[in-house]
């Protein structure tokens, strides 16, 4: 178990064929690297084991693909909105048949008395490491705002070499774009133009995660040009949509023959906007992490058809470094349904790191 509350070290924690004799589970092989705010950090309040997760257990740090990501070609991105597909990262075949099947020799399958539920039955993956960049909150506001309007393609530009040499970044960006609606009756609310979109995707972002306590600032005229500006600018946003399919659709990947999905949700909402802000079937808004069994409906369903979940989350309590209870169940409920790494950002501090069984959370 984790022994300390805090931040640590930053850190990476890989799954790959020549440590699977070390870190265990050696069939889902996939990498995290912490980006930006986040960093593995060591909390035993986090109830989470830190095996594999501490940075002298990394693997060497030079990555199979080139770090140059806008100079591929066949990296690929699916979603229930318009993806961003002109970013890539080199894609490979991978082993014929997978865990769980009928005679297979893949001496990567799962031990008997492990549960195969956990991975599709014709799964896959090619082995080869992924690196993916989390990113916490990010808004233009204040004197940001200036900035923007003046250089987008600028004003990311000291975290771009962490966003851009991810095979897939994400970044969680609290605010309304557009001109704005009816303000929020809250002690902050922010607002930008659709530039800050290009800021975060020539920064190197792939997915836009706005599920979070500031996305409809500006109230569902806000909310309609935020959607409105997603869809002139082929914008990679996930967590937001016309109703809840929309908002909690996962954004998929293949990078080096492998799929990768990602979900994006949050479980902070004001009380008193708890209703206005949710998407629900009819009704538009942010994916909702306390309409608890639709997501974990959309997570186990993108187990089904992909190597490696990632949910990504707006959770937790501002200024501490423990996981509060809300968080503690919900990742152990995410594990359970498929869930291989679930990040999260909002408290404002680096919060406990490491594996939950199977699956890896950052809080």
């Amino acid at each position: 178990m984790l022994t300390h509350c805090g931040v640590r070290r930053q850190g990476r924690a890989l799954r790959s064929p020549e440590r699977n004799e070390r870190f265990g589970h050696p069939w889902r092989r996939w990498a995290v690297v912490a980006g930006l705010a986040l960093g593995v950090s060591l909390a035993g309040c986090a109830g989470l084991d830190s095996t594999a997760a501490r940075t002298d257990k990394a693997a060497p740090t030079d990555k199979a693909a080139p770090t140059d990501k806008t100079a591929q070609s066949d990296k690929t991105a699916q979603s229930g909105k318009a993806a961003s597909t002109d970013k890539a990262a080199q894609a490979g075949s991978g082993p014929s048949g997978g865990p769980g099947q009928s005679g297979s020799t893949d001496p990567d399958a799962p031990a008997k008395g492990e549960d195969p539920a956990r991975l599709d039955p014709a799964w896959t993956g090619s082995g080869e490491p992924i690196v993916l960049a989390f990113g916490g909150d990010v808004h233009f506001d204040g004197p940001l705002l200036q900035q923007l309007r003046d250089r987008p393609d600028n004003i990311l530009s000291g975290v771009r070499p962490v966003l851009s040499e991810a095979d897939i970044a994400i970044v969680n960006l609290e605010s309304a774009i557009g001109t704005g609606g009816v303000k929020a009756s809250k002690q902050f609310a922010f607002l930008a133009p659709d530039s800050a979109f290009d800021a975060l995707s020539s920064s190197g972002v792939d997915v836009i995660g706005m599920a979070n306590n500031h996305s409809l600032d500006h109230g569902q005229e806000g909310l309609q040009q935020t959607l409105a500006a997603i869809s002139a600018k082929g914008a990679p946003v996930s967590g937001v949509g016309n109703n809840e399919q929309e908002a909690m659709a996962p954004r998929t990947f293949t990078i080096r023959g492998q799929t990768i999905s990602v979900i994006v949700a949050t479980q902070v909402l004001d009380s008193n906007l708890i209703t206005d802000w949710t998407a629900t079937e009819n009704h538009p808004g942010v994916a909702s992490a306390k309409r608890t069994e639709s997501l974990l409906r959309t997570v186990s369903e993108a187990r089904r058809v992909s190597d490696t979940v990632v949910v990504f989350l707006h959770w937790g309590t501002e200024k501490q470094h423990c996981p509060n209870d809300a968080q503690v169940t919900l990742s152990q409920s995410l594990a359970t349904a498929g869930a291989d790494i679930i990040v999260g950002g909002h408290a404002h501090r680096v919060q406990g790191a490491g594996y939950l069984g199977s699956s890896y959370v950052a809080y």
